[in-house]
């Protein structure tokens, strides 16, 4: 039986994709940068917030400084923060509570591998954080998503071989992340977009204990 479960945030947990999407987009216009839309967005989502920043200034043209840089990212994440105070337990996605509650009571770990910077204060935001064994830190890790790193810290951190963790994703660079760390990943939306080899539910109440009981034993 798997012996943890490595949470992505945004899509899965809750959906501040939306917040993320308004704040880079404000910093764009206050940049001058045009065509940063729903469509681009798709380019960001599970991205860090560096490398979001890098395809934002790569799509204006424009060339910054280090220091500049740091500006321009914190800019963006006063703008998030600011956008996300209003965050609480009826954000949670439908049978997320449910999931960590029978995690909880069977003996699974649980661990948070968000590239979201802000990832320990919207568990806080929402109530959830006593059902985390772990936040892994985006900060600490050598490279973001798609690369296996954050989920290894996550699965190190809670003591558990990545192999025997079950990995869940919205993103197509979390789903690589996940498979090349090694765990298991199950996919929230559609084959069109996260492919065709995985496990897939179209929402978070497919979420329950017993269908990753199933995808664990049909691997």
């Amino acid at each position: 039986m798997f012996k943890a479960v490595l949470f992505d945030l945004d899509g899965v947990i809750t959906d501040t994709a939306e917040y993320h999407y308004l704040a880079w987009k404000t910093l764009a216009e206050e940049l001058g940068i045009k065509g940063v839309d729903r469509s681009f967005n798709e380019q960001l989502k599970g991205v860090s917030r560096n490398d979001s920043l890098c395809k934002i200034l790569a799509l204006g043209n424009l060339q910054v400084t280090d220091q500049e840089f740091e500006a321009l990212a914190n800019k963006k994440n006063d703008h998030y923060v600011e956008m996300i105070q209003a965050i609480s337990p009826k954000d949670i996605y439908p049978g997320i509570l449910e999931l960590l509650q029978d995690l909880k009571a069977n003996g699974i770990k649980i661990a948070l591998a968000s590239a979201s910077k802000n990832g320990l204060f919207l568990l806080e935001q929402m109530g959830l954080k006593s059902y985390f064994d772990t936040v892994a830190d985006p900060e600490k890790v050598g490279a973001s998503k798609p690369a296996p790193d954050l989920f290894l810290a996550a699965a190190e951190q809670v003591g558990v071989r990545i192999e025997d963790a079950i990995g869940i994703e919205d993103a197509v660079a979390g789903i690589v992340a996940i498979q090349a760390a090694g765990a298991l990943p199950i996919g929230v939306g559609r084959a069109e977009d996260l492919g065709r080899e995985i496990a897939l539910v179209p929402d978070t109440r497919y979420l329950t204990y017993s269908y990753l009981q199933e995808v664990w034993q049909g691997a």
